[in-house]
């Protein structure tokens, strides 16, 4: 169940409740007259079936709404309605199924934003990585890929192509980009220094690392781990069900590449560079690759949702 606000001039509160009152996900509906400060006029809340969110809001912007007042859409988490049960059940589809592109959209803007955050947690990352690989332990490179903010970037560029968004992929594109080479830079300069301290030397790169030796050596599987994991991601990005977000994480190698490329770097080991630098690339591509493609397929699935809405409107 979805709660949605909605502020705007008086002129258009009839136009809004001839949208929602009898749509069939509908399942509560009030206004308050004049309640709202800014924009001046009223208030409309409606609690609306998850499945039938899209069309809502779809309509919502065919009269204007955004451009002259405020739309606000929330999950509600807990709810106990007779009702809202009937809207569910009238509303084709599944609620854990069901896509907001609003929310999703909404999202992926602002977790692809290049902020100092964000550098931060890829430069903190990207430092566990390489600790991790001097030391050859699986359990660093865990959290170096958990600790990595760059997945819902990259998952940004796949909802962009799908949804014909241009500064969205302009915008995420730029944020991985420049990220990477932050991180990478940063990590090389701190190696450089454990280097002329001698806390790592040459053949801890070079040497036998059984348990991150996987980092710098990518296969066919690297890209097929990285479609699966993405499509995973997605999946858990759009729906209702969210738990399997860090096993996606745990699955990815871009900061542990990233890691090994910048320790490449101070020690001047080409195999470890073009080894990682593929490695990542491989995973990028994949997640791209894999992330549209599931996106493509929800949309198509939701797209069938009017139709399938405007049959349920039709039956006695």
């Amino acid at each position: 169940m979805q709660q949605v606000r909605i502020s705007i001039p008086p002129e258009l509160t009839e136009d809004v409740l001839a949208v929602l009152d009898g749509d069939p996900a509908v399942s509560a509906l009030a206004v308050l007259r004049g309640a709202s400060v800014l924009p001046v006029g009223d208030l409309v809340l409606v609690d609306v079936a998850r499945e039938g969110t899209n069309a809502i809001l779809e309509a919502l912007v065919d009269l204007g709404v955004p451009q002259v007042g405020t739309i606000h859409v929330e999950p509600v988490a807990t709810w106990m309605s007779r009702a809202g049960l009937d809207a569910e059940r009238r509303t084709p589809g599944s609620s854990a199924d069901a896509v907001v592109w609003a929310d999703v959209t909404q999202r992926a803007y602002e977790e692809s934003e290049l902020n100092w955050t964000y550098l931060s947690f890829m430069v903190m990352a990207t430092l566990l990585a390489s600790i991790a690989i001097v030391l050859d332990s699986q359990i660093l490179v865990i959290g170096a890929m958990v600790l990595g903010p760059e997945f819902v970037a990259v998952a940004a560029l796949g909802l962009a192509v799908v949804r014909r968004r241009r500064t969205l992929f302009t915008t995420a594109a730029r944020t991985l980009v420049v990220g990477f080479l932050v991180a990478i830079g940063i990590t090389t300069v701190l190696a450089l220094v454990a280097r002329a301290l001698g806390w790592v030397v040459v053949g801890d790169l070079t040497g036998s690392r059984p348990g991150t030796g996987f980092i710098y050596t990518p296969d066919k599987w690297s890209f097929i781990v990285a479609v699966v994991a993405a499509a995973a991601g997605v999946l858990s990005l759009t729906s209702a069900r969210v738990g399997g977000l860090s096993g996606v994480f745990i699955s990815l190698t871009t900061i542990p590449a990233a890691g090994n490329v910048a320790l490449g770097l101070a020690f001047g080991v080409g195999e470890e560079i073009g080894g990682s630098a593929l490695q990542l690339v491989l995973n990028v591509t994949g997640m791209v690759v894999a992330g549209a493609l599931t996106l493509a397929v929800q949309q198509r699935l939701w797209s069938r949702v009017p139709m399938q809405r405007r049959d349920v409107d039709r039956r006695p």
